[in-house]
């Protein structure tokens, strides 16, 4: 079984992570599940999908996470007239002024930065969507002619209201997959709004310490892929995954008889690596089935795809998750 190399300081780790939420819920008040689904994605190097009304402080909460990491952070307002271009960037003609000759000089979009937040996403048409595909996926960008690298480490948080659908471009099913986790972003409590309006209604700013920097990540993200995974804890995510799909013989009809379309071998992995980072975050080196069942909300309700019954019976996404969960229990044992 692999064992987490010596010459990473796996205390020191733990403990920035520990710094880390506390100096991002010095700013964001309470939210604290979001945080903690937003920082599964920055150990286990994949992008999040924030849901939401607006007003929850998630362009806040994106900003204030990047701030503590001391990465470089730049934000893209989705726009139906926004080109492709404006995320990439683009091709400027210069003219030498002493000899007359004229050169192509490229300029970076916002794409290349440590964290983007893709602010309402599905406003934009799929032309330009699909310009952060690549970079999302593949780690750069292939920009007028040339394949250029975006910075290391990367994080996309986009947003997306879902309430206002008029005038929108739904992400389209293998543009979603791409995310590791789809994040819901509810309403405080009430104890928490009140805090909310003494926090942000006087002069006081509430100042954050930046916690980690860009070596500081990459080696959470290196931390968090050489835990181990039991063969009980790989089989589970395994058996999870595949009772999501229809007609398929290991299928849970009690949910697929709900679904036009379930998980693909890609959620078999977010699981893995999103529990691996549950894991993490909680201060273990060894990830469990139960970590597992921890993730699943958030990693498979983007990847499920209803059908029309189920949305006229009000049986989102969730509520067959947790169903899922109950079928499907855990092993009684397999810690990794």
């Amino acid at each position: 079984m692999t064992r987490p190399p010596a010459s990473i300081p796996l205390d020191e780790l733990r403990e920035s992570v520990g710094e880390l939420r506390r100096e991002v819920g010095r700013r964001v008040v309470g939210q604290d599940r979001v945080v903690e689904e937003v920082l599964l994605c920055l150990l286990a190097g994949g992008h999040g999908l924030l849901e939401g009304v607006p007003g929850l402080a998630k362009t806040l909460l994106v900003r204030t996470l990047a701030h503590a990491m001391e990465l470089e952070f730049r934000r893209i307002q989705f726009t139906p007239d926004l080109m492709p271009g404006d995320v990439t960037g683009t091709e400027l003609i210069e003219e030498d002024q002493t000899t007359g000759g004229r050169s192509f000089r490229f300029v970076p979009g916002p794409v290349f930065t440590h964290v983007l937040l893709a602010d309402e996403i599905n406003r934009a048409p799929p032309k330009t969507q699909s310009a952060l595909l690549e970079a999302m996926q593949e780690g750069h960008v292939t920009a007028a002619g040339e394949t250029r690298p975006v910075p290391s480490p990367f994080l996309v948080l986009a947003t997306q209201n879902p309430i206002e659908q008029e005038g929108t471009y739904p992400l389209p099913e293998a543009q979603l997959d791409r995310f590791l986790l789809k994040i819901r972003v509810e309403y405080p409590t009430r104890d928490e709004e009140r805090s909310i309006l003494a926090a942000t209604t006087g002069l006081d700013e509430t100042v954050v310490s930046p916690v980690l920097g860009v070596e500081g990540v990459l080696a959470l993200r290196r931390a968090t892929r050489v835990i181990p995974a039991s063969e009980a804890t790989l089989d589970y995510a395994v058996r999870l995954a595949r009772a999501t799909r229809p007609d398929a013989p290991d299928a849970e009809p009690e949910v697929t008889r709900w679904l036009r379309w379930g998980a693909g071998p890609r959620a078999g992995q977010a699981l893995v690596l999103a529990g691996k980072a549950w894991a993490l975050l909680k201060g273990r080196m060894h990830v469990a089935p139960a970590d597992v069942r921890e993730v699943a909300l958030p990693v498979f309700r983007h990847r499920l795809l209803p059908t029309f019954r189920a949305e006229a019976e009000g049986k989102d996404p969730d509520t067959l998750i947790r169903s899922l969960l109950t079928l499907v229990p855990p092993p009684s044992s397999g810690i990794g």
